[in-house]
């Protein structure tokens, strides 16, 4: 290949020449440009939206409300017991811990531990919740809570 830019030429076949309608009949795009008569699919910004059905009500209209969404509900990230095991004996575990190890996606929810699982080693846990269960096998391991 040449090293001179005045030669450079874009690979073959990836540049798409684009369709000009309404440029006279020899085109074969013109008058109607190819949407054929009349209707609404030929007008400008054609189309219907989402959830269109002719002008007949629509099925997301027609269903009655339904329920509530506390806007002030606690979100909670859980974190079973049985992943704990992956620290080590004396490890601090707060939520940049999980995390760091990735057993967490965000720290932006509060952490919730629960007692699925067993814990054998020694850990301070620090979480904002904690199920009795959990609670009570986190004690029996040794292990200290701190609630944050």
């Amino acid at each position: 290949m040449s090293d001179i830019l005045s030669r450079l030429k874009p690979p073959e076949g990836s540049r798409k020449r684009i369709k000009r309608v309404g440029r006279g009949p020899g085109s074969g795009l013109g008058k109607t440009c190819g949407r054929g008569q009349k209707g609404q699919k030929s007008r400008s910004g054609a189309g219907v939206g989402r959830g269109f059905e002719g002008g007949q009500m629509p099925a997301q209209r027609r269903m009655p409300k339904r329920g509530f969404t506390n806007p002030f509900r606690k979100v909670f990230t859980i974190v079973n017991l049985s992943k704990l095991e992956s620290f080590e004996d004396g490890a601090v575990v707060d939520p940049e811990a999980l995390f760091l190890k990735g057993i967490i996606r965000t720290t932006k929810n509060d952490i919730k531990v629960l007692g699925k699982g067993a814990l054998t080693k020694k850990l301070t846990i620090r979480a904002h919740a904690v199920s009795t269960g959990a609670l009570a096998k986190i004690e029996e391991a040794g292990s200290t809570f701190e609630k944050i």
